[in-house]
């Protein structure tokens, strides 16, 4: 763990590593969401013609709904929709998430959380969602454990993961500095959104995707699921 770390702060040039935050994203992070997402996904889009299959929700996975569109659409159409038609269809794919059994909280997450919150960490989520459904569920989900003001959506950036303006923005709301922040991630596009913002990048593979797609995008610790994370995050701590 200790070599983890020193790596981490010779790769950015950084002379400490002194946690005060902790962002965490949200779908397939802190709820267990990505099925629902990857059925809407693919329902929603073969409405407007277009191939969505069920991994693809978890490559695109962090990045903005309009965003994903416009890509999928420039590779099947060969063209780009435009905003207003692009946010029409994901309002489309929103209604069809919404009618999906509510998603449950991700085993392990409360109890990481709690760790967290009595190390005296901040606690920020940082996702590229703009379902209401699942960000109107997080304060009462996780009481006293996240609030809005430590909360960055897609209603906050301009420019969605993999670009890092979602941590950056996640850093500023927390008053902290890249090696004061652990982000915690589990798409390969979060992954390379935290890194490129510097921060030290925990991935939980919670979804379907192979532990090589999120070491290739620089991860420095990979977890199978999040009760492990939670187990491990003393011994973590301690290492610090």
């Amino acid at each position: 763990m200790k070599e983890v770390i020193q790596q981490y702060l010779e790769n950015h040039g950084f002379r400490q590593f002194r946690p005060k935050a902790v962002l965490f994203d949200m779908d397939g992070v802190i709820y267990d969401s990505m099925p629902n997402h990857a059925t809407s996904w693919h329902e929603a889009m073969a409405d407007f013609g277009l191939d969505m299959p069920l991994c693809g929700a978890y490559e695109f996975e962090g990045m903005r709904g309009v965003e994903t569109i416009k890509i999928l659409a420039q590779q099947q159409w060969g063209r780009t929709p435009s905003d207003d038609e692009a946010q029409k269809m994901y309002a489309h794919k929103s209604e069809i998430f919404a009618t999906c059994k509510p998603a449950e909280l991700m085993p392990g997450i409360k109890e990481l959380m709690e760790q967290i919150k009595s190390c005296g960490l901040k606690i920020c989520v940082v996702t590229g969602s703009a379902q209401h459904v699942l960000l109107d569920k997080l304060e009462e989900d996780l009481h006293n454990l996240v609030s809005k003001e430590l909360m960055v959506t897609a209603f906050d950036v301009k420019h969605g993961k993999p670009a890092p303006e979602p941590y950056l923005k996640g850093m500023e709301k927390c008053g902290v500095s890249p090696w004061e922040a652990i982000v915690v991630e589990n798409a390969p596009l979060g992954v390379r959104a935290a890194v490129a913002a510097q921060c030290f990048t925990i991935a939980v593979n919670t979804g379907l995707l192979r532990n090589e797609k999120l070491s290739q995008e620089g991860a420095n610790l990979i977890y199978p699921r999040m009760t492990a994370l939670s187990e491990d995050w003393k011994r973590l701590m301690e290492c610090i």
